[in-house]
């Protein structure tokens, strides 16, 4: 949210267990509906393939948020 503050464009990616978190915590710093995307939780147990799966995914909505009309 930091980059948004500066007029950088920004998206946040978190697990699937943070979204209730991250939903309050944007909503506490004035930033209700700020955008993010999720990945299944837990990350640290995954495997470098599944997690580089997960990251694939992750980076292609980011591009599709930032680039959105």
């Amino acid at each position: 949210m930091a980059g948004e503050r500066i007029g950088v464009p920004s998206v946040s990616i978190i697990t699937e267990q943070f979204v209730s978190a991250a939903e309050l915590m944007a909503t506490v710093l004035g930033a209700d509906g700020y955008p993010f995307v999720t990945m299944p939780h837990p990350i640290s147990s995954a495997t470098a393939d599944v997690l580089a799966g997960h990251a694939k995914v992750a980076a292609q909505q980011c591009a599709d948020l930032l680039t959105r009309s």
